[in-house]
């Protein structure tokens, strides 16, 4: 396994698939997509195709009101898409708010995803049916989460593995340090999966490290790889391999998956106030779904068949989220409070009340309001 150990390799980006769709070797990497067929690539190119579009429309549906808040993926699709296509149906997903399309790879209808976006639901979707935690709001909590997961997991003699996503920012929270350094201690069953797209918010990912991200988990006794981020087979077999490394009791493995930011951080942001117009157009040269369509056309296999079947799947889907997101009804304002607690909360209870009361003095009475 590739690893990161002093402060003369993390620069190395490991690579399968270079931006003009050329296919690389590499001894490490290559036996874990050995098996991947011309049919696997094409559905990998339609994944990427349809989160990009759910995407697009899940922003234009904020912009026309429909939706509080959006967090774009737009550039971040094969790091997505390629990792968590490698996942089993018995693995545990624990991410940020960004993850929505290994939220597809996972099986979440895609008006689902857009619940909370739209405050009709405190979650999405079911956890435990889907095995994907409700996304975390708050920067890198969600990676002790996974491991606490992955201990239990490893208690238990389970061979299922949790699976961490976060962003460049996130590794300056202490959660993150906390989860790296229990993970270790206990050998749990952990994937680290590190999106650097580079902007943390407004600031840059260089202002936070002077290292590089991937060296950064050795200190802490974990392997780590550094990949290319835009190259989905690269982070498939990356997946693969730090996924068979846990089932098999090696431990957890921190990938960080090099990536970059096409859109801005929410719907809230304005990248063009801090990020170079040069960068953008020097990343959009390295679009995850055009290199693999290159590649598809060297093979052959980018037929006019395939893309306008990838077109029909992305505006049936598209078409979907819109009508999904604005036929969701309403809730009832009560049950804000549910599911606070497991068991019954005297608290809890004494707040329904007043709450209750308060919605109250709003109903007519007596024909008066």
């Amino acid at each position: 396994m590739h690893t990161v150990h002093t402060g003369e390799t993390p620069d190395i980006l490991l690579q399968l698939l270079s931006p003009e769709g050329m296919r690389l070797a590499d001894a490490d990497l290559d036996p874990w997509v050995a098996e991947v067929t011309g049919a696997d690539l094409a559905a990998l190119y339609q994944d990427m195709v349809v989160v990009r579009r759910i995407d697009a429309e899940a922003t234009a549906l904020q912009r026309q009101g429909e939706l509080g808040l959006w967090p774009p993926l737009l550039g971040q699709e094969a790091a997505q898409i390629g990792s968590g296509r490698a996942l089993r149906a018995d693995d545990f997903v624990f991410s940020s708010y960004r993850e929505n399309a290994v939220a597809w790879c996972r099986g979440v209808a895609p008006t689902d995803i857009l619940r909370v976006w739209r405050g009709t639901a405190q979650s999405g979707w079911d956890p435990l049916v889907y095995r994907m935690a409700t996304p975390s709001i708050i920067i890198g909590a969600q990676t002790l989460h996974a491991t606490g997961w992955a201990m239990g997991a490893r208690f238990d003699g389970a061979d299922s593995v949790a699976v961490a996503y976060f962003g460049d920012g996130a590794t300056s929270e202490g959660d993150v340090s906390e989860a790296l350094v229990f993970a270790a201690s206990f050998q749990a069953p952990v994937v680290f999966f590190c999106q650097n797209n580079h902007w943390a918010i407004s600031e840059p990912v260089g202002l936070q490290t002077r290292f590089g991200i991937a060296g950064r988990a050795p200190g802490f006794g974990i392997p780590s790889l550094r990949i290319d981020g835009n190259d989905i087979l690269a982070v498939m077999a990356a997946t693969r391999l730090a996924l068979n490394r846990a089932r098999t009791g090696g431990g957890p493995t921190f990938i960080e998956a090099v990536t970059y930011r096409m859109g801005p951080h929410t719907t809230a942001d304005d990248p063009t106030r801090y990020r170079p117009a040069a960068e953008l157009e020097e990343w959009a040269k390295k679009d995850p779904i055009l290199r693999l369509r290159r590649l598809l056309d060297s093979l052959g296999l980018f037929t006019p068949e395939l893309e306008s079947e990838t077109q029909a799947l992305a505006d049936a889907t598209a078409a979907e989220l819109r009508a999904g997101c604005i036929g969701l009804p309403d809730p009832e304002p009560l049950t804000v409070l549910a599911n606070v607690y497991a068991t019954p909360h005297a608290g809890v209870d004494r707040q329904r009340a007043e709450y209750a009361a308060y919605l109250a003095s709003f109903e007519p009475t007596g024909g008066k309001v």
